[in-house]
């Protein structure tokens, strides 16, 4: 191929013979994909904020991270109704932590405790305490999935309802899923340490769906902000997960004949027993 340039030599421009016509256009796109890639740059920390409690069993006021409403795109649910955000976790900063005395619970049950509940996770909790972190700018999982058991022990000392604890159970479930899909591929014994959160997931959510089985039959709806519909199709996923079909399908059924039960919840119902269909096939 001819140089386009040739004889620039004559000005003393030979440096330049090689420039190509539309370089600077090249160079526009690389700058405006940069541009475009520096806006979209995601910092966790630039989410949350510090947001001030007042603990219902010592009084004592502290502050600790909370999500930013409106800041995190839901992109999807996993079929046991676990939200999946753009970007990062929000489920991590669930649980709610009082650093002097050692009550937790998560942020939907947080403010309720009685008298006679305060008294025994003082005498069961606080007596044992040795605090909490809540000062870091943004939680690791394994920090979430601390305050997460913590606020089951809480549940179980204080004698919480039977949905609050599966609640908690189901929340701590999603925390190790969460930690399994963002454990980096190069940590050591990586398929060693993705069965284990695998297994101990599994127990959660087994606890979880035992809970919920129980609580369906003693407890009013809505039952930790869900409505029966909603706990009946979760309750059939669940099932599924822990490999129990018949009652998957006795649950599906429950959902599929509702007839308050929108489209929307019909056809996750059809989804999870397709599932159900070619698991045990």
């Amino acid at each position: 191929m001819s140089n386009l340039f040739s004889g620039l030599e004559a000005f003393g421009l030979g440096n330049l013979s090689e420039i190509d016509v539309y370089d600077d256009e090249k160079e526009k796109e690389i700058e405006k994909k940069q541009d475009e890639e520096e806006k979209t740059l995601f910092f966790e920390e630039e989410n949350v904020f510090d947001k001030t409690f007042t603990c219902p069993v010592c009084d004592n006021e502290f502050k600790t991270k909370m999500v930013k409403t409106g800041k995190i795109k839901l992109l999807e649910l996993d079929s046991d109704l676990r939200p999946i955000y753009q970007n990062m976790d929000p489920l991590k900063y669930d649980a709610i932590v009082c650093p002097n005395c050692g009550f937790a619970a998560l942020n939907r049950f947080f403010k309720y405790v009685t008298t006679a509940q305060a008294a025994l996770i003082k005498k069961n909790i606080t007596a044992a305490f040795r605090g909490v972190n809540n000062s870091c700018e943004v939680f690791s999982y394994d920090e979430a999935l601390a305050r997460h058991k913590l606020a089951l022990v809480n549940a179980i000392v204080k004698k919480a309802k039977t949905s609050e604890r599966a609640y908690t159970c189901l929340k701590t479930a999603w925390i190790l899923r969460g930690k399994a899909e963002h454990l980096p591929k190069d940590t050591p014994n990586y398929e060693q340490q993705i069965k284990e959160l695998e297994a101990e997931e599994l127990d959660f959510i087994t606890k979880a769906y035992t809970g919920f089985d129980e609580a369906f039959s003693k407890e009013p709806f809505p039952m930790c902000g869900m409505d029966e519909n909603t706990v009946t199709l979760m309750m059939a996923d669940l099932a599924r997960r822990i490999q129990k079909y018949d009652e998957a399908g006795r649950w599906i059924s429950k959902v599929l004949i509702a007839r308050d039960a929108n489209e929307r919840i019909k056809s996750k119902a059809r989804e999870i027993k397709e599932m159900i269909k070619e698991e045990k096939n």
